[in-house]
């Protein structure tokens, strides 16, 4: 079940979901609205001929830091990656749902490719996939409200929650954008 703005108010007051930082004002009818890190990951493409998701690729990415005064401008079938602001807490029995802002996504703005599903047990901040599809540049600045995220309560609590020792948690307690960590074996 998804949960309401009521029930998403007392888990956090029950200190189960935390969000940090937090704006009451960030609360949607079923979500709470995200902002936008300074920090993307771009690519290098003159780095290498080719993403071999199986080895790790030095240089591949490249983090830049953007500004209000100096966003970043995300061109036409260019994708990067992004981060939320706020850190994410998850218990052992909520799971999160990262989407778009209709907004956004009505101007060409995609916030995550395949990795929208936040596993219980969660810590950190969420990197995002953000991909251009309109025909013009997108002007992304820090700070602005980029996607939202909702909950939902699960039917028992998970035996071996996300960051659990041998389950493989590539990316508990990242900060900034993480690049793929994919060649990564358990």
């Amino acid at each position: 079940m998804v949960l309401s703005d009521r029930s998403i108010k007392e888990q956090m007051m029950a200190g189960r979901i935390r969000i940090d930082p937090f704006d009451p004002e960030d609360i949607q009818p079923s979500s709470v609205d995200l902002h936008l890190a300074a920090r993307f990951q771009v690519f290098r493409n003159s780095r290498y001929p080719y993403i071999d998701p199986s080895r790790q690729q030095v240089g591949l990415m490249e983090l830049v830091e953007a500004t209000a005064e100096d966003p970043f401008v995300l061109h036409p079938g260019e994708f990067v990656l992004g981060a939320t602001i706020e850190r994410i807490i998850l218990p052992d029995d909520i799971v999160g749902r990262l989407e778009g802002k209709s907004s956004l996504g009505r101007l060409g703005l995609l916030i995550h490719s395949t990795a929208g599903y936040v596993d219980p047990g969660w810590d950190g901040t969420l990197t995002l996939e953000l991909s251009n599809v309109a025909n013009l540049p997108i002007v992304l600045t820090p700070g602005m409200a980029i996607g939202q995220i909702s909950f939902s309560q699960m039917t028992t609590p998970v035996d071996r929650p996300y960051g659990t020792p041998g389950l493989g948690s590539r990316y508990q307690g990242q900060v900034d954008p993480t690049s793929s960590r994919g060649h990564e074996h358990r």
